[in-house]
């Protein structure tokens, strides 16, 4: 028996865990299993990762970058963006970390595209934030990233917000986990009243199914966008990684 799961903190709600129990289900899968390892801190994915029947994991919040001192190898996309979201034990059991969160938040994204989405801005800087980053690079979408404090040029504090820099930023990615259940009445603090039709919302909350933050942009008929589109195809590309032939050397 295969095993795979998912390694992050507070995640009895997670997608994860059903999606693949689910897909092993309906695809008659009978050699493979999912289970969620919730964890305290990250000093106790040790065990997780020393478990040689685990052939795979996913991570998730707050893990996707801690994981990586941990691990053996990195993808190159992974290493470029400086996070990890799905984990393959090799052959020789090395552990190498890839992100295929750029993967599908680029997919689900892209049909939503028109000329004037050419700027954006990435509420939160946590490790999906880089994934974000990573793709708006690819599609040469500009953005700014929003925090509750400024870093550097690159970021913008959410009381710099105002109605030029929201009509100027017509792409809004929340990558926060502000409005996720069950605190579905909170969202990041921007000008909702700034929005138009022309502007993307795009939450990668996907429970519940429409944020507070994306019922603001609905309220002016912007074009909202939940993570769970993002979540089924990044789960079928860590599926074809964990399934794939090996890395050479590995």
């Amino acid at each position: 028996m295969r095993k795979f799961g998912l390694i992050g903190k507070n995640i009895s709600y997670s997608f994860s865990q059903n999606y693949f129990t689910n897909k092993f289900t309906s695809e008659e899968i009978i050699d493979a299993s999912y289970q969620n390892f919730d964890l305290s801190n990250i000093e106790a994915a040790t065990d997780i990762l020393e478990n040689t029947e685990i052939k795979g994991l996913n991570v998730t919040i707050p893990y996707k970058e801690a994981i990586i001192p941990y691990l053996d190898k990195l993808d190159k996309k992974a290493k470029k963006i400086g996070a990890v979201n799905t984990i393959k034990r090799s052959k020789k059991g090395k552990l190498v970390g890839y992100n295929t969160d750029y993967y599908g938040f680029k997919k689900s994204l892209k049909p939503l595209l028109k000329p004037n989405h050419k700027n954006a801005l990435i509420l939160g800087t946590g490790g999906a934030s880089k994934a974000v980053a990573f793709t708006l690079d690819e599609l040469d979408i500009a953005y700014k990233f929003v925090s509750r404090t400024s870093k550097n040029l690159d970021h913008l504090t959410y009381s710099d917000l105002n109605e030029s820099i929201i009509n100027n930023h017509q792409i809004i990615i929340n990558c926060t986990p502000l409005g996720t259940f069950p605190n579905i009445t909170e969202a990041p603090n921007i000008p909702y009243e700034s929005l138009t039709e022309f502007h993307i919302l795009y939450d990668l909350i996907y429970n519940p199914e429409e944020t507070t933050f994306l019922k603001h942009g609905r309220d002016k008929n912007a074009t909202t966008i939940n993570g769970l589109p993002m979540l089924k195809l990044q789960a079928e590309k860590a599926w074809r990684i964990w399934n794939k032939n090996e890395l050479r050397g590995l």
